[in-house]
């Protein structure tokens, strides 16, 4: 027997790699006999750099970058196991991990880091680019990115507008003369599940902002002066983002990777696990076990174990997921290939305890899956568990 395991992290608890060996002692527990393959997965969000860069034997690079609220810290970007491939994540530069709750404020947040390591990764010389672009703490519209790569955002007076979104309506003119030209040189695969537009009920500023810190009235003036943005975003460049699918990820940055950029974007999870090898892993597997810290009706918009689910049903292997934690709305993932969806935590435990003891937990939880799903193979009368795609 042949078992692919791909889960995400478990926030707080598990690495994505850590969470795939746990799960993979519970397996070898059941049956030692059955082979497993590992294939640690992400669905572009936190955790994405450090999945791709473990799944393909990468390294990373440290650089220091101007943080979301312009204090220097210390971010990284990832470089895959080909050498040739730069993974840069946003959320190691602008990300809401990097702002405690009382001091989110979208209105001078900027992106400006996330374009120093892009910088950083074009001065390195790679050309070939992946951006996670999840977990971001700006509603800046890539402004800062693209001021860190050369661009000019100039006012009435001809001075650069400072960083935020709640600057954005007083840029009067996009200087795009000393944008870094090699920037033209490269491909830059965005992983991003994020289809909202830039502006209106559903941009980004409406959809994302309150999680970013925005109260009701910044949302109006954010939205506003996403509206300028895009606005000056067309005269410049004759591409209009307003009503653009994905223009809205991430505070907007995924219209500056549009408008600016060689640029596609992907949903996160067919990124990772592309580069990850889940397509091949798949070949003559008999079952997918996934899992993520939370499953509930969420987890159908894009996340992992719906991508991993998806990408298995393709070659008809049917999908397990373990979860920390299992909310409502869990039925329409059947429809993805699932056929089981279980917590790890099966006892009365407090949070700390059950993120305490998550190895040992998703381990077990495993053992007890696969001897379930070995007795219902022993069942058929062919040996085989048959899945209908």
């Amino acid at each position: 027997m042949k078992i692919v395991i791909a889960p995400d992290s478990y926030k707080g608890s598990l690495t994505a790699v850590e969470a795939a060996e746990a799960i993979e002692q519970g397996v070898k527990k059941a049956d030692s006999t059955i082979q497993t393959i590992l294939v640690p997965a992400a669905d572009g969000g936190e955790g994405t750099m450090d999945t791709l860069v473990a799944a393909t034997g990468g390294r990373k690079k440290t650089v220091r970058v101007t943080g979301p609220l312009h204090s220097e810290l210390s971010a990284e970007y990832g470089i895959l196991g080909d050498q040739k491939t730069c993974v840069i994540e946003m959320a190691s530069a602008s990300g809401l991990c990097l702002v405690s709750p009382e001091e989110l404020n979208p209105l001078t947040a900027t992106t400006y880091g996330t374009g120093q390591l892009i910088k950083q990764g074009l001065d390195d010389g790679f050309r070939s680019f992946v951006l996670a672009i999840g977990g971001s703490a700006t509603n800046d519209g890539g402004a800062g990115m693209l001021q860190a790569l050369g661009l000019k955002l100039l006012d009435e007076s001809g001075q650069s507008v400072p960083f935020g979104g709640g600057e954005l309506h007083n840029i009067k003119e996009i200087d795009l003369s000393g944008f870094d030209p090699r920037v033209k040189e490269c491909t830059f695969l965005i992983a991003s599940d994020v289809q909202n537009p830039l502006v209106g009920k559903e941009g980004a500023s409406a959809v994302f902002g309150p999680q970013k810190g925005a109260t009701e009235e910044m949302v109006k003036l954010l939205d506003k002066n996403m509206v300028h943005w895009g606005d000056m975003v067309e005269q410049a460049t004759g591409i209009r983002l307003h009503d653009m699918p994905g223009a809205g990820a991430a505070g907007g940055i995924g219209g500056a990777f549009q408008a600016f950029f060689p640029a596609q974007m992907k949903r996160g999870v067919d990124v990772v696990t592309e580069y990850a090898g889940l397509p091949q892993a798949l070949d003559g597997a008999d079952l997918v076990i996934t899992g993520e810290g939370r499953v509930d009706f969420q987890t159908a918009s894009g996340k992992t174990p719906m991508g991993v689910a998806q990408r298995a049903k393709q070659s008809g292997v049917p999908t397990m997921i373990l979860a920390g934690s299992v909310g409502e709305g869990i039925e329409v993932l059947y429809q993805y290939g699932v056929i089981s969806i279980t917590s790890m935590v099966q006892q009365p435990l407090t949070l700390e305890e059950a993120m305490q003891r998550a190895p040992q937990l998703l381990e077990y939880s495993a053992e007890q899956l696969v001897r379930t799903f070995i007795q219902c193979n022993k069942k058929t009368e062919s040996g085989v568990l048959h899945y209908e795609t």
